[in-house]
């Protein structure tokens, strides 16, 4: 999709359609006290992303062989993927002196959604990700506002780390209610080899 600006986007999964699902689920809270997690799911709107593997095991056609980023006219043919590790995409906070006791869990928060869109541009690819999920009040939690740590890199079609980013999301669980939701768009610059497939380069989210 082409800007007024006349930056090229690639078309792919809409960070509006990430956001969007959050608002429709945002007052839906359950309710009722704070004796355990709330079994509420955020709709899925979204494809799911297939986490990759660092081990080797379904390895990459060469880089430096594979087909150009662009097409002729400019167009991007694809975009780094953006992912969360299944034990990196939660935080379990527990009350002092009872880490790893279920029964004294204060919240947990969780990545449920992940997006992007991106350009090309000389040696650069500008991705704009979007994260957003939910934070569970547990047995010894209390509505109220929370901060989550939110850690993010960015790796090349070589796996070397070629960016990085840290920031915290403030989530807030309404009186009354065991739930709340959070969301945020950033945006990172990382340099492309010539040669290489925009598809090899990942940018990881972490709760951490």
């Amino acid at each position: 999709m082409r800007r007024k600006d006349g930056h090229i986007w690639s078309s792919g999964i809409g960070l509006a359609a990430l956001f969007l699902s959050v608002a429709l689920v945002s007052g839906c809270g359950g309710g009722g006290g704070t004796t355990g997690f709330s079994s509420e799911r955020l709709p899925d709107t979204l494809p799911t992303i297939k986490m990759p593997s660092l081990s080797g095991s379904n390895p990459q056609p060469d880089p430096v062989t594979a087909p150009p980023i662009t097409t002729a006219d400019g167009r991007a043919t694809s975009c780094p993927q953006v992912v969360a590790w299944p034990n990196e995409k939660l935080k379990t906070v527990y009350q002092n002196g009872h880490d790893g006791d279920a029964n004294f869990i204060l919240y947990r928060g969780e990545i449920t959604k992940l997006s992007r869109e991106c350009r090309v541009y000389g040696g650069r690819v500008v991705v704009k990700y979007g994260f957003a999920g939910r934070l569970l009040l547990g047995p010894k939690g209390y509505p109220g506002s929370f901060s989550l740590p939110v850690s993010v890199k960015a790796t090349d079609a070589y796996k070397a780390q070629i960016g990085q980013d840290r920031m915290s999301v403030r989530v807030t669980v309404p009186g009354n209610q065991t739930v709340g939701y959070f969301s945020m768009v950033r945006e990172m610059s990382l340099p492309v080899r010539t040669g290489t497939r925009l598809q090899d380069y990942k940018i990881f989210v972490a709760l951490k």
